[in-house]
């Protein structure tokens, strides 16, 4: 059974990872790819809290989702955000596992690992685009031939 606090906490987590699923797209096909299969992902995670919590007895509570910026000043400001959401989310996975660390709660501490774990994917992913938009500069073929590479985004299984 998992601890009032601890199940707030895991709620909270799982609407962060709604809200990232609504990073949508700029005006390129390969780039809106490659945030839909982001924001695909970021679903199938907060399902794996949704789950945690009924499979522990606890009690989803779904709650508003914060609305991202509609427009950016430029592509590159859109991965920025990105980035700096992955920062926030990697900042709260951290903190519930020294939660459930302080309530013995080793069952949860285990399942959050795997998020430990994915997290740092999810940063090195969305820095590297954010790297290659900051060498492409005011380049518009360079956008283009990032644009193409993004577009080979498979979906994970």
């Amino acid at each position: 059974m998992l601890k009032p606090g601890i199940e707030s906490a895991l709620n909270d987590q799982m609407n962060r990872e709604f809200y990232s699923s609504y990073f949508e797209s700029v005006n390129l096909k390969g780039f809106a790819h490659w945030l839909r299969i982001q924001a695909q992902e970021e679903t199938e995670h907060a399902m794996k809290f949704y789950e945690h919590l009924t499979d522990r007895g606890g009690r989803v509570v779904l709650q508003s989702i914060q609305a991202p910026p509609s427009a950016w000043k430029s592509h590159k400001t859109v991965f920025d955000d990105a980035y700096h959401h992955e920062q926030k989310v990697t900042e709260a996975i951290n903190q519930l596992v020294d939660m459930a660390k302080s309530d013995r709660d080793h069952a949860t501490e285990n399942f959050l690992q795997w998020f430990v774990k994915e997290q740092v994917e999810e940063e090195a992913s969305t820095y590297g685009v954010l790297q290659k938009l900051q060498l492409a500069g005011d380049s518009g073929s360079a956008l283009l031939v990032l644009d193409s590479e993004l577009a080979k985004r498979a979906a994970s299984e």
